[in-house]
């Protein structure tokens, strides 16, 4: 990739306590499962990704809400502690949001969410000119929508890159996707998107169905599969990286990192599905949602060895 400027990003989203355990296998309805021991980590979707574009060299700010308990206070800390920007990150009286995340022995998890302060972003927060003053926006739907619609449009009139992580799998208004320039999903999510079962195989029919202008580029991510991308013009794959899997948490997160630090914008699509998918299965090598984020050195590596 030739060299370019320090990408500047904001991410949105949640910021949570995860609280993890690792089971023989993950319990169903009415089973209780004897697990190992707990492990408590930083966690949610924007936070993950800001901590993993800041390990990969961009310059980061946090937008989001914290309780006023030591959850919050952990969580600012912690991503002071990695260079991110916590100036737009506020407290409130509601509780940190926490997970509760099982692992099973294959690496696969059952994730409950309790969101607390995270439901108190609201639009008249958003920072306007910090906004306006990156390079591309990011957001996950673990936040109020209305709130993620009042910065992409601060976004747009600033001529800002938007990027929508639509996660977790929720319906959207056709008016909020027209205000994404890239919008990232899993299969769930495609089909939570279209409102239909996608057949395996169908992915590229379903995501250019979504999309509404012509330089918009829709991304689907396809776990053991890789990742694909549909833009104007074409659509990119891109197959998974062979890495040893230890847990899943996280994972999606690496890759919006991934792709978006890649600069699909600059470097073009493919490369930065490359950066996505290594970022993403190097998540999976290790426990635990941010302290499994890789850096800069480690993704240039799994690069390079294929």
């Amino acid at each position: 990739m030739p060299p370019f400027a320090q990408l500047r990003a904001a991410f949105i989203g949640a910021l949570n306590m995860d609280q993890i355990v690792r089971v023989p296998q993950l319990p169903r309805p009415g089973e209780t499962v004897l697990g190992g021991d707990l492990l408590r980590a930083p966690g949610g979707k924007g936070s993950n990704q800001a901590v993993a574009a800041a390990g990969l060299g961009a310059s980061v700010a946090m937008i989001g809400r914290v309780g006023r308990d030591a959850f919050g206070r952990e969580l600012s800390r912690s991503l002071r502690s990695v260079g991110i920007s916590t100036r737009w990150v506020r407290a409130c009286e509601r509780p940190t949001g926490t997970a509760l995340i099982f692992v099973d022995q294959r690496g696969e998890n059952a994730i409950a969410v309790s969101p607390g302060a995270n439901e108190q972003l609201l639009p008249e927060d958003m920072p306007r000119r910090a906004i306006a003053a990156t390079d591309v926006l990011v957001a996950a739907l673990e936040v109020p929508l209305a709130s993620i619609e009042e910065a992409f449009r601060v976004a747009r009139a600033a001529g800002v890159r938007t990027v929508l992580n639509a996660a977790p799998a929720q319906a959207l208004p056709g008016w909020m996707l027209e205000l994404c320039d890239v919008v990232i999903c899993n299969e769930t999510e495609l089909a939570t998107l279209v409102g239909r079962v996608v057949p395996l195989g169908s992915e590229v029919e379903a995501a250019r169905s979504l999309r509404g202008f012509a330089e918009q580029v829709m991304v689907v991510t396809l776990g053991e599969r890789g990742a694909l991308a549909v833009s104007h013009d074409a659509v990119v794959e891109q197959p998974p990286f062979a890495v040893r899997v230890v847990d899943t948490v996280g994972a999606g997160d690496a890759f919006v990192a991934g792709f978006v630090v890649g600069r699909w914008f600059d470097a073009g699509i493919g490369p930065a599905l490359r950066w996505g998918c290594a970022a993403g299965g190097l998540a999976t090598t290790r426990p635990g949602a941010q302290p499994s984020m890789p850096g800069l050195g480690q993704l240039e590596a799994l690069l390079n060895s294929g």
